[in-house]
């Protein structure tokens, strides 16, 4: 079965929900992007769906463009709390099921959680935290965050594992990490039960805590 596209709404045509807002559409979603900005607007109109002029305080407006329909939306403005929470309340009233939404602080953080968002974004405190990781330890290309202290990491083999299968490193044993498999190249090897020798610079997709997972790295 054809997977169906989705409506999604973007509210704030900044250079966060810009970017949002048009990634999701190259995904081949159908977006809504929304903003106060006419210029902004303007420069977003030939990468969305539809890109319209409006202010997410105003429900009535808000319902007329369609939100209600979305099956998910992303508050991408956050400098403003105050229209913050009064977008997020009006996508509440008009039953979009999935809201995401951009936080500035820890209290802005608290009051969106219990207006019931489903995902409170640190844009900058996220990356910043994967930017660090990624210095400190340069095996670690990229990581991940599943929720719930889980991570998963994009790790270049270092020459010290160059040879090894990945039973033989005992991951869940020894590190409490598990691999999810390993890629060589552009070509995905196997997963965590893969018995080929690991080269140096091969990619191993592992799971597990920022703890564990620094600790193993960190140990070789």
């Amino acid at each position: 079965m054809a997977r169906r596209n989705r409506t999604i709404a973007v509210l704030g045509l900044g250079n966060f929900g810009a970017v949002i807002a048009s990634e999701l559409a190259r995904f081949g979603n159908d977006v809504i992007g929304i903003d106060v900005d006419r210029r902004i607007v303007s420069d977003q109109a030939d990468k969305l769906g539809q890109a319209l002029i409006l202010d997410a305080r105003d429900e009535a407006a808000l319902r007329e463009a369609g939100i209600a329909d979305c099956d998910a939306a992303v508050v991408a403005m956050a400098t403003n709390i105050e229209v913050s929470i009064l977008s997020v309340m009006n996508l509440k009233l008009l039953g979009v099921r999935t809201i995401w939404a951009k936080a500035v602080s820890r209290t802005h953080h608290r009051i969106l959680s219990k207006l019931g968002v489903d995902r409170v974004i640190h844009p900058e405190e996220e990356m910043g935290r994967t930017i660090a990781q990624m210095i400190h330890n340069p095996l670690i290309r990229d990581l991940a965050s599943l929720g719930n202290g889980n991570y998963v990491v994009n790790f270049i083999v270092p020459p010290s594992l160059a040879g090894k299968r990945v039973e033989d490193l005992d991951l869940p044993s020894r590190h409490e990490v598990r691999a999810i498999g390993v890629m060589r190249g552009s070509d995905w090897l196997g997963g965590e039960t893969c018995d080929t020798a690991l080269s140096e610079d091969d990619k191993l997709i592992l799971l597990g805590s920022r703890t564990k997972l620094r600790s193993f790295a960190e140990g070789l």
